[in-house]
């Protein structure tokens, strides 16, 4: 295993998904406003929290594969900066890689199908781009709070 770590691109890489956090928060509020009022006008403006809810109902169940995914890609990340791999070692990180990305690619495609096969109800609109934004801010958050916790564990001897 490498012993010399480079966290500049980790690093990197964490403030590139703090500023995208930022625009999916500032996304999120938007479309909530907007489904918000779109519900209003069709006289069902109680069903904004129930939307709210289902989507918080869906980030729960979805939560722990998201983390371990995110976690799994951060150390992946944090052994290629070490730089010295063999490769054998360059090949297997790479397959990971490519099996994440499908995985990533994956479940993008399965929200865009979702909903562009839903109902044009917006309660269920709502619950559906709630739950893609949020897996999306999930998948960030947990992916840089797993590279802080390797960097702080590498780091220190």
């Amino acid at each position: 295993m490498p012993s010399t770590f480079d966290f500049k691109k980790i690093r990197k890489t964490m403030k590139i998904f703090a500023v995208v956090q930022f625009g999916l928060v500032a996304l999120l509020i938007y479309m909530a406003v907007n489904f918000q009022e779109k519900l209003r006008s069709i006289g069902r403006s109680q069903n904004f929290m129930h939307g709210v809810i289902g989507a918080f109902i869906v980030q729960l169940a979805l939560f722990y594969p998201i983390y371990k995914l995110a976690a799994k890609d951060a150390d992946r990340d944090l052994v290629v900066t070490a730089g010295n791999l063999s490769k054998e070692e360059s090949k297997a990180l790479s397959k990971k890689k490519r099996y994440s990305d499908i995985i990533k690619m994956s479940t993008f495609g399965f929200f865009l199908v979702f909903i562009l096969a839903a109902p044009a109800d917006p309660l269920v609109l709502s619950v559906i781009f709630y739950s893609f934004i949020l897996t999306i801010l999930t998948y960030l958050q947990c992916y840089n709070f797993a590279a802080k916790k390797l960097m702080r564990d590498k780091s220190t001897p």
